[in-house]
């Protein structure tokens, strides 16, 4: 009797001994350091440096690298950034450093020559702009701009000298993002520890908004990725629209600022060459206010001390 009891007790200690081992396998696996990143936007997040960062993971901690330009970061310049946001016991892997690049959309310098020549041509009436030479005071470099920079660059201002053919110009890039789409987007279930309290939960929530910068596949959408989009660029030609009870006018004009639904803009009226507000209703259009505000000066005293 005292032999078996023995036996059994053995058994049931090399039992739990075994289990003991299985344990730290069933825990939360550690956060590990990546060893190449790419940003988009001017700052570093600890999500993009370690997996399974979890509810830090969007915590800013460097900033990047110049656009289109990649750098290095120690390990341990990470292990030091991130233990101050309590994340403890960050896996190297046996890095030394990692890896960063700034993602970035490349305008090639032929490309701006081409949009200058462009506009000096329809401006300034010099003929085909295939026979217009242009150069520049500095050697001219491919631009680097944000990736989610989609539009082609235009010109915003140029001014010409004829008599000694210089010129100066802005250039611009039309910055907004893509549009979310039902099928750009899916839901997945998550542990609350990976996302963090302003991940979007709801479709409802994204479908419709543009990206800030471009969006990785995989990672969930938190509201600082998302904006409204823009219904109008500056510079863009609009519809003025002009409402009275009865009566609808509309007339052509230009847009002095970009603009989302619901936005105050300033609108270059081309017929009076007056510039206006008006409300952002629509892709192009414009809704002017026809109220016109109440001076002090033109109210008479008694309405003045009704108010």
């Amino acid at each position: 009797m005292i032999r078996l009891c023995t036996a059994a007790l053995a058994s049931l200690l090399a039992l739990s001994a075994a289990s003991a081992q299985t344990l730290p396998s069933l825990g939360p696996q550690k956060p590990v350091l990546r060893a190449e990143a790419i940003i988009t936007g001017d700052i570093v997040r600890i999500g993009d440096l370690v997996d399974r960062a979890g509810i830090i993971a969007n915590v800013p901690i460097f900033r990047a690298p110049d656009l289109g330009a990649t750098g290095s970061v120690s390990a341990d310049a990470v292990i030091e950034a991130v233990r101050a946001h309590a994340l403890i016991g960050l896996d190297t892997n046996g890095l030394t450093e990692v890896i960063v690049t700034r993602a970035s959309r490349t305008i090639p310098a032929k490309q701006v020559e081409d949009t200058v020549a462009a506009a000096l041509s329809k401006q300034f009436s010099l003929g085909d702009p295939k026979n217009i030479a242009v150069s520049f005071e500095r050697e001219l470099r491919a631009i680097q701009v944000e990736p989610n920079a989609q539009g082609e660059p235009r010109i915003a201002r140029v001014n010409y000298d004829a008599r000694t053919g210089r010129f100066d110009a802005t250039l611009e890039i039309p910055t907004g993002g893509a549009v979310l789409k039902d099928g750009d987007v899916s839901i997945e279930r998550r542990a609350r520890a990976d996302t963090g309290r302003d991940v979007i939960a709801e479709l409802g929530q994204a479908i419709g908004m543009a990206a800030r910068a471009s969006l990785q596949p995989g990672r969930p959408l938190r509201a600082a990725d998302l904006m409204k989009p823009e219904l109008v660029a500056r510079n863009e030609t609009v519809t003025l629209i002009f409402e009275i009870p009865g009566i609808l006018l509309t007339v052509r004009g230009k847009a002095l600022d970009s603009g989302a639904e619901g936005d105050v803009i300033s609108v270059l009226n081309e017929q009076s060459k007056r510039t206006v507000q008006g409300v952002v209703v629509g892709p192009g259009r414009v809704m002017m206010s026809t109220r016109q505000p109440k001076l002090a000066a033109n109210l008479t005293s008694s309405n003045a001390a009704a108010q």
